[in-house]
Order: structure tokens, then C-alpha cells, then sequence
């Protein structure tokens, strides 16, 4: 499950606590949407996340866990701790955070796409510092934002596959070289 939660954050360029407090209300399948709600937002306001094709197949694939509405819960109920989802990552031998990949997601967004400087700070669910921007903004670049997350997903798969895998021999008995 924490594998699974540390894939949707990345996906989603959110916070951990975020991915960790999701519930099943507040996602929409079929229109690919993700509201989290003010509450547990960093600003203190509702953001509308985007869900990339790769974002849905993941939450289509989990189990429902009966005595829980969190999307990604705990083996035994509650939350996942954050400790968990980093985990994964020594795990993996990953020497990061899972909140770096907020930061890989912004570099992204400045150095490989054409997307405007406030479509990624949208995704990233960053407050308008400038106080007059604030408040004559009242958009949110949801459908711009759409296919910048469905980018980033087609941008973190393709990384996945130019890497090398080299395959070892099988060490079960009986199996063939290669298997």
C-alpha cells in the first residue's frame, strides 16, 4: 500500500500527508478529479487535483478496505505514517524524500515543458504570494493543469523504460536460465 501511496504522490506532485489522508469521497473516477478538501491543504484552501490515466489505474487497482474511507490505509487501519512511504524509498535505495519529488516536478515543468510558470505553481498548489494577484485570481488552470499531469506521467514512464534492467538467473530450483 505504501508503495502504491508514494507512486500516486509522485504522479500527483502532492504532499505526503495529503496522499496519506485521501479518501474515496473525495475522488471522482470518472472524471479523473482529486478535491482535497481545505481542511488539509498546506494553504488553507480546497485544490482540485488533475488524475492522470496512470493516477486512475492505480486507485482502480486498490482493494476497498472495510472500516476505512482512506485511500491508502495502514496494514493495521489508521493512516499511513510518513515514515512509511519513505520506507519504500531506502527500500528502493532511493537517497531522497518523498517531498523531493514536489521539487523534481517543478524543475521539470521549468526545464523540459513550455508550461506557464503559474500552470505548475497551480499543480503544486502553491499560494499566490502577491496579494493582488490573490485576489483577482479566481481560476485554478484545472484543464491546463489536466495535461500537464498526464505529461508528467508520460515524462516518469518514459524514464522508466530507458532504464537498464538486467536480468539475473533464477535462483529456484528446476527454473531455466533467464526466467
Amino acid at each position: 500500500m505504501a508503495a502504491r501511496a508514494l507512486e500516486f504522490l509522485i504522479l500527483t506532485a502532492t504532499r505526503s500527508g495529503e496522499v496519506r489522508g485521501a479518501t474515496w469521497q473525495e475522488v471522482d473516477l470518472d472524471a479523473a478529479v482529486w478535491t482535497v478538501p481545505a481542511e488539509r491543504m498546506k494553504a488553507g484552501k480546497e485544490h482540485r487535483a488533475p488524475l492522470s490515466a496512470r493516477a486512475v489505474a492505480i486507485l482502480k487497482g486498490l482493494p476497498r478496505m472495510g472500516g476505512t474511507e482512506l485511500v491508502f490505509p495502514a496494514p493495521r487501519g489508521g493512516r499511513l505514517s510518513d515514515m512509511t512511504i519513505s520506507a519504500v524509498m531506502r527500500r528502493m535505495q532511493v537517497d531522497a524524500v518523498p517531498h523531493g519529488f514536489r521539487s523534481t516536478f517543478r524543475d521539470w515543468c521549468s526545464e523540459r515543458t513550455n508550461y506557464p510558470r503559474d500552470v505548475a505553481e497551480m499543480a503544486l498548489a502553491h499560494a499566490i504570494s502577491n496579494k493582488v494577484e490573490a485576489a483577482y485570481r479566481r481560476g485554478d488552470l484545472f484543464v491546463k493543469r489536466t495535461g500537464l499531469m498526464e505529461d508528467w506521467a508520460n515524462f516518469i514512464d518514459s524514464a522508466k523504460s530507458e532504464s537498464t534492467v538486467l536480468r539475473f538467473p533464477s535462483t529456484r530450483r528446476g527454473a531455466r536460465a533467464g526466467e
